[in-house]
């Protein structure tokens, strides 16, 4: 079953149990998807990934929202958008610790190391074979710094 499947059938779930928060944020999020969907020229379906994607970005900004919220006294409404923002959470995968993260960078390099002697020009390769593993479940910078120190 795809994530935005999920989110469908979770969002009918929530509708009939009552529950406002997580129907309401369902919804957002599926018309979301709808709107980047039928965006562009060419419209197109939303892989697993871009939805990933999309929710990481929801996330953050509810998150900016209830730092605003908070900032103006409108503790409520920070509130509401914190829940939000954790309720998206669960969908996404679970983030990488740096000793997780390392572990990937050090197997991918070896990896890589078998064929010849790693320069700095292999960044770019490495980089690519690491974030496809790792997919935004760890800082993208951190990542690159852990590739940057096994190559210098």
């Amino acid at each position: 079953m795809s994530l935005k499947d999920r989110l469908r059938d979770d969002s009918i779930v929530h509708l009939k149990a009552g529950n406002e928060l997580e129907k309401t944020t369902l919804r957002n999020i599926l018309s979301a998807i709808g709107t980047k969907e039928k965006s562009g020229k060419n419209p197109t379906e939303l892989n697993d990934q871009d939805v990933e994607n999309l929710l990481r970005k929801e996330v953050s900004n509810r998150e900016e929202t209830a730092a605003l919220a908070a900032k103006d006294g409108r503790a409520e409404h920070a509130e509401r958008e914190l829940a939000e923002a954790a309720f998206i959470s669960t969908y996404l995968p679970k983030a990488l610790g740096e000793a997780e993260a390392q572990e990937v960078v050090d197997r991918v390099m070896a990896e890589l190391a078998a064929d010849h002697e790693l320069t700095m020009k292999d960044m770019g390769q490495a980089m690519k074979l690491v974030g496809a593993e790792i997919a935004g479940r760890f800082d993208g910078k951190a990542l690159s710094q852990m590739v940057r120190a096994k190559l210098g």
